[in-house]
């Protein structure tokens, strides 16, 4: 039997035992996508971030990009060191049981474990991003220091 799915309710958990300056947003509609999100939230789309979970040789790795872009597995095959075809996408039960989320609700940490993570540079440019925030229809506020911060990431371009 799976586990069951972590929600805002752990998330915020999460931000409180790690003094994080994030607060997580109920919206009124589902944001599935980056546009949906951006609609509801009223700002840019490169204002919102998606984390994505990715295996490599069986191994998780999460990365964070922003807006549309997408990430060019061929840039992340050869920083990783490995054939792009190494290179998947997790599925939605592989993230769900590597994080605890839910995709499309997955906040950047709170995870069930810490995972390497890679941050898009174009996120640390920003003063505030979005990202979600445990439950389908929650996004959570942040600033990219405190993205950066708490998940240790590395800082790498892997966009297209």
């Amino acid at each position: 039997m799976p586990p069951k799915a972590m929600t805002s309710a752990d998330l915020r958990k999460f931000i409180a035992a790690h003094h994080i300056d994030a607060t997580i947003l109920h919206l009124d509609a589902h944001t599935s996508t980056v546009s949906d999100a951006a609609r509801e939230l009223g700002v840019d789309t490169d204002q919102i971030i998606k984390s994505l979970v990715f295996m490599i040789e069986n191994k998780p790795l999460l990365v964070i990009n922003n807006g549309t872009a997408r990430v060019d597995r061929k840039k992340l095959a050869t920083l990783l060191g490995v054939g792009r075809k190494r290179v998947k996408f997790a599925s939605a039960e592989q993230a769900l049981a590597i994080t605890g989320f839910v995709v499309g609700s997955m906040p950047p940490f709170g995870h069930r474990q810490m995972l390497r993570t890679l941050v898009a540079p174009a996120i640390t440019r920003l003063d505030l991003i979005f990202g979600g925030g445990g439950d389908v229809d929650a996004m959570m506020r942040l600033t990219p220091a405190d993205l950066v911060r708490v998940t240790g990431a590395e800082i790498t371009d892997l966009s297209e």
